[in-house]
C-alpha cells in the first residue's frame, strides 16, 4: 500500500495546477472499483512548444482542441499532463492533434527489426507477465493473473489503450473505429521497435499460442516504457522545466527555460483577463534571479572587501623601509654583543681556572689537617693508656682535680676569645669579599681601558716586552699572590707614567705642527687675499685699457668715415675737376694734380690710423693673454703649495 500511495503522490495532480485540465476517457475495464477513487497519470507536463500549424490539426468531436503539441517522437516526454486528472466516470475524450480513425495521420516507415527477445521461453513469458500485472496493480487497474492467461480482445484493448493514456494522454483513439486498425498506426506513433512483427489480426484471438507472445512482448515493452516515464518525472531532472524543483542558484538553460515559460504564461493570463500591467510578473521575476544571485554578490563583496585590504597591506608593506636594513642593523647589534659576551667569556674562563687551582690547594690544606688530626688522636690515646697505668694518691687526685677546673675555667675563657674572634673573622671576611668585589670591578675597569686605549700588547717601542694586563685571584692564602700580572708599583705606574709622558710629548707636537699649519695657512690666506687684490686691479687696469681700446676703435671709426666722406668729396671734386678740365685745359690740369695729392695723402693717413689701431688690438690682447697665463701659475703653485701643506 506504501508503494501505492508513493505513485499516487507522483502522479496526482490537482485540477487548479493543470495546465490544461481536460479530461479524458478511460477504459470501460479500469471503472470496475469505486467510482469515487479517481485513477491518475503518470504522463507528465504538455511539451512546451509552439502553436501547430492548422494544417496539422484534425477534426473531432472533442469541442475543445489541445493547446500543445503531443511528443510522440520520445515517449518520455509524451505531451500528457503530470498536473492534469484522467477521471473514471467521462465520456468527453481529450482532443489531440493527432487525428483519429482511418484519416489519422500515418507515421514515417519504421525499419523492420528482429525481436531478440525469447518471447517464446514459458520462464520468460511469466516474467513478463509478472511485471505487466505489477505495473497495472501498483496504478490501481484491476486486473489479476489469471486475467493474462486467458485474456480476451477487449481486454488487451483496454490495456492497451491504458498504458497508452499514461504514455500520451491525448492520443486520438476513435471509439468508433476498430481497434485492429488503430493498433499498428498506435504503435507506429510510439516508435515500438518490432512493430513489424506484429499482425493486428491477432487482436481477434490475442490468447492464441502463435499471437500471444508476440502481443505480451508489446504489453512487456509499454510497461517498461511507461515506467521509465515514471522514473523521469520522478527523476526532477532539469529538462522538465518545473519552476518547483529550480533550486535558488542555478545556470542549466532548462532553468531558464522554464522560469520564462512561467514568467510568459502569467504574463498571457493577465493579457487575456484585459490586463495590459506585467509588473507582478516582472517584479516577481527580478526576484527570483535577484535570490539566485545573491550568494554571488555577497561572495563578490567578500572578495572585493579582500582585495582592498590586500592592496592595503601591499601599499603598507610597499611604503614601508626594506626589512633587510632592519635585519643588518640587529645583525651587527648581535655581532657586537657577541664579541662583548666573548670577552667576558674569556675573563670568566680565567677565573674559572683561579678557583680550580685554589680548589686544589684547599683540598692538599684539607689532607693534611686530616693527618695532623689522626696524629692527635693517636697521641690522646696513648696518653690516656699512661694515665689509666699510673697509680696516683688522693692528693694528686685532688690537685688533678683543682688544676682540671682550673683548666676547664681557662677553656671557657679560649671559647669565649675564639667565638670572638670567629666574629671578627666572619665581618673581616665580609669586608674581604666587598673589597675583592670592589678591586674586580676595578681590575675590569682597568682591563677595558687598556682595550678602550689599545695598551694591549704588543705596546709600541720602547714597551714592546711589557704586558700591563693584571688578573685578580681573590682565593689566594698569600697577599703577594692576589694580583698577578707585573708589578703595580715598579713595573705598571711608570710605564703608564711613560705613555703618558710619550703621549703628550706626541701631542704638543701634533699641537705644535697644527699652529705652524694655521700659521702657513693665515699666510697663505693673506697672500690668496692680496692676489684677489692684484687681480682685481690687474681686471680694472683690463677695463681701463679695453675702454681706451674701444676709444681708439671709436676714433679710428670715425677717422675712416670721415675720410671715407672726403674721399668722396675728393672723388666728386676729382670728377668735377676732370669735367672742368675738358672745357677749361691746362689750368684745371694742375687742379686735378694738387686734388690726387691730397686724396693720396686721406688714403694714406687712413690706412696709418687702420695699422695703428690694429696693432694697439694685438698689443692689448698679448697684454691680456699674458696676465692671465701670469695668474694662472700663480694660482696653480699656490693650490700645490696648499695641498702639500695639508
Amino acid at each position: 500500500m506504501s508503494e501505492i500511495a508513493r505513485r499516487r503522490s507522483v502522479l496526482q495532480s490537482s485540477q487548479e495546477n493543470g495546465r490544461t485540465g481536460i479530461p479524458m476517457a478511460v477504459p470501460p475495464s479500469a471503472m470496475k472499483k469505486s467510482t469515487q477513487n479517481k485513477r491518475l497519470s503518470v504522463a507528465g507536463p504538455a511539451a512546451r512548444g509552439v502553436y501547430p500549424p492548422a494544417a496539422l490539426a484534425v477534426p473531432s468531436t472533442n469541442p475543445r482542441q489541445s493547446l500543445y503539441r503531443s511528443q510522440n517522437l520520445n515517449p518520455l516526454l509524451a505531451s500528457a499532463s503530470k498536473h492534469s486528472r484522467t477521471p473514471l466516470q467521462s465520456s468527453v475524450r481529450r482532443g489531440s492533434l493527432w487525428g483519429g480513425g482511418a484519416g489519422a495521420l500515418q507515421p514515417a516507415a519504421i525499419q523492420t527489426l528482429k525481436d531478440s527477445r525469447p518471447l517464446r521461453d514459458r520462464q520468460y513469458q511469466t516474467k513478463m507477465r509478472q511485471d505487466v500485472v505489477g505495473w497495472l496493480q501498483s496504478t490501481e487497474y484491476d486486473i489479476s493473473m489469471q486475467t493474462l492467461a486467458n485474456i480476451t480482445g477487449k481486454e488487451y484493448r483496454n490495456i492497451v489503450q491504458y498504458l497508452f493514456s499514461m504514455l500520451d494522454p491525448g492520443y486520438p483513439f476513435d471509439p468508433q473505429a476498430r481497434f485492429e486498425d488503430e493498433f499498428i498506426p498506435a504503435l507506429k506513433c510510439l516508435r515500438y521497435p518490432f512493430v513489424g512483427q506484429v499482425d493486428p489480426k491477432w487482436l481477434a484471438a490475442p490468447a492464441s499460442m502463435h499471437s500471444w507472445p508476440s502481443l505480451l512482448g508489446v504489453l512487456h515493452w509499454l510497461v517498461v516504457m511507461c515506467k521509465g516515464r515514471l522514473h523521469y518525472m520522478e527523476s526532477e531532472h532539469p529538462t522538465l522545466q518545473f519552476s518547483g524543483i529550480i533550486p535558488e542558484e542555478f545556470d542549466d538553460p532548462n532553468h531558464h527555460a522554464a522560469l520564462s515559460f512561467d514568467y510568459f504564461a502569467e504574463a498571457y493570463e493577465a493579457f487575456f483577463a484585459g490586463s495590459d500591467d506585467f509588473n507582478d510578473q516582472q517584479r516577481r521575476m527580478e526576484e527570483r534571479y535577484a535570490k539566485k544571485n545573491e550568494r554571488i554578490e555577497a561572495d563578490l563583496e567578500e572578495q572585493k572587501a579582500k582585495l582592498t585590504s590586500v592592496k592595503a597591506e601591499l601599499e603598507k608593506l610597499q611604503s614601508a623601509p626594506a626589512p633587510i636594513d632592519k635585519l643588518l642593523t640587529d645583525n651587527k647589534y648581535l655581532k657586537r654583543d657577541r664579541e662583548k659576551f666573548q670577552e667576558c667569556m674569556r675573563s670568566w674562563e680565567g677565573r674559572k681556572k683561579t678557583l680550580i687551582s685554589h680548589i686544589a690547594t684547599l683540598k692538599m690544606d684539607i689532607v693534611q689537617q686530616a693527618s695532623n688530626l689522626e696524629q692527635l688522636n693517636a697521641e690522646q690515646e696513648r696518653l690516656s693508656v699512661v694515665v689509666r697505668e699510673q697509680n696516683i694518691s688522693p692528693e694528686e687526685v685532688i690537685r688533678m682535680n683543682t688544676e682540671h677546673e682550673q683548666l676547664s675555667r681557662n677553656l671557657e675563657d679560649l671559647k669565649v676569645k675564639i667565638a670572638e674572634s670567629q666574629k671578627t673573622i666572619l665581618s673581616l671576611e665580609v669586608a674581604v669579599a666587598n673589597r675583592g668585589a670592589a678591586a674586580e670591578e676595578a681590575v675590569d675597569v682597568y682591563t677595558r681601558l687598556l682595550s678602550n686605549l689599545g695598551l694591549f700588547p704588543p705596546l709600541p717601542a720602547p714597551f714592546q716586552d711589557i704586558d700591563l694586563q693584571v688578573e685578580l685571584n681573590t682565593a689566594a692564602s698569600q697577599t703577594e699572590n692576589l694580583l698577578r700580572g707585573p708589578d703595580v708599583r715598579h713595573v705598571i705606574k711608570p710605564t703608564l707614567n711613560a705613555v703618558i709622558e710619550s703621549k703628550r710629548g706626541e701631542r704638543a707636537a701634533v699641537e705644535s705642527d697644527r699652529i705652524k699649519v694655521d700659521h702657513e695657512l693665515d699666510r697663505l690666506i693673506s697672500e690668496c687675499e692680496n692676489l684677489e687684490d692684484e687681480i682685481n686691479e690687474t681686471e680694472k687696469k683690463v677695463m681701463v685699457m679695453s675702454e681706451q681700446a674701444d676709444d681708439l676703435r671709436e676714433v679710428a671709426q670715425r677717422d675712416s668715415l670721415v675720410s671715407n666722406a672726403e674721399i668722396s668729396r675728393l672723388e666728386r671734386d676729382l670728377g668735377q675737376a676732370r669735367t672742368a678740365a675738358l672745357s677749361s685745359g691746362a689750368g684745371i690740369q694742375s687742379r686735378l694734380q694738387a686734388l690726387q695729392i691730397a686724396y693720396r695723402e686721406q688714403v694714406d693717413k687712413v690706412a696709418r690710423l687702420r695699422d695703428e689701431t690694429v696693432r694697439a688690438i694685438v698689443k692689448n690682447s698679448t697684454e691680456i693673454a699674458m696676465f692671465k697665463e701670469d695668474i694662472s701659475q700663480q694660482l696653480k703653485s699656490l693650490r700645490d703649495f696648499a695641498e702639500a701643506g695639508s
